[in-house]
């Protein structure tokens, strides 16, 4: 488990285009259709991190907490499915049926959007505003697997708060720490 951080992609930057398969569904999604009135949160995770294992009960509740509020959020795995097959399309979708994931969970077999985000890492999080301009990347929270600081999701959520609101997001944040991404 390489601990790799988040690359810290400029505040500002417009969200990459996306047209990617929902692993559940199996419909398309694309950027237009994922974001919502008020923004977008795309999070690169996946199913084998231990890191995202850490907190993924805490995702699927932020789902459920924002799912009518005006956020579209989508989560996206990156990783090479044929050297890691907890990775793969089906077992994403277990995980997804499992956790009760409300929001698409979508498949990059190319990785071509991981690099179009420059997401290093899982989970790496990026929330766009309503204009699709990046107002946040970096953490969920301080918590870390093994380091008993329990799982709140305070820094991803006080953002997505302050987005609701028509506040400003602190520009102060820290990166995503996670397994990097599983490149081919």
């Amino acid at each position: 488990m390489a601990r790799t951080e988040s690359a810290m992609l400029p505040l500002g930057t417009p969200a990459p285009e996306f047209s990617l398969p929902d692993v559940v569904s199996g419909r398309t999604v694309d950027l237009k259709s994922a974001a919502g009135p008020k923004g977008l949160l795309v999070m690169f995770i996946c199913r084998h991190c231990p890191f995202v294992k850490h907190l993924e009960k805490a995702l699927a509740q932020m789902g459920r907490d924002y799912q009518n509020k005006g956020i579209g959020i989508v989560a996206i795995s990156s990783n090479d499915a044929v050297n890691y097959p907890d990775d793969a399309p089906d077992s994403l979708a277990v995980q997804a049926r499992e956790l009760g994931f409300v929001f698409p969970y979508l498949y990059d077999e190319s990785q071509e959007i991981a690099r179009a985000y420059d997401a290093t890492c899982t989970p790496d999080f990026f929330l766009f505003d309503q204009n699709l301009k990046l107002v946040y990347r970096g953490q969920f929270d301080d918590s870390r697997p093994g380091n008993d600081v329990p799982v709140t999701g305070k820094d991803l959520r006080a953002a997505m708060d302050a987005l609701l609101s028509e506040q400003p997001i602190h520009p102060v944040q820290k990166p995503s720490i996670g397994c990097n991404i599983k490149w081919k």
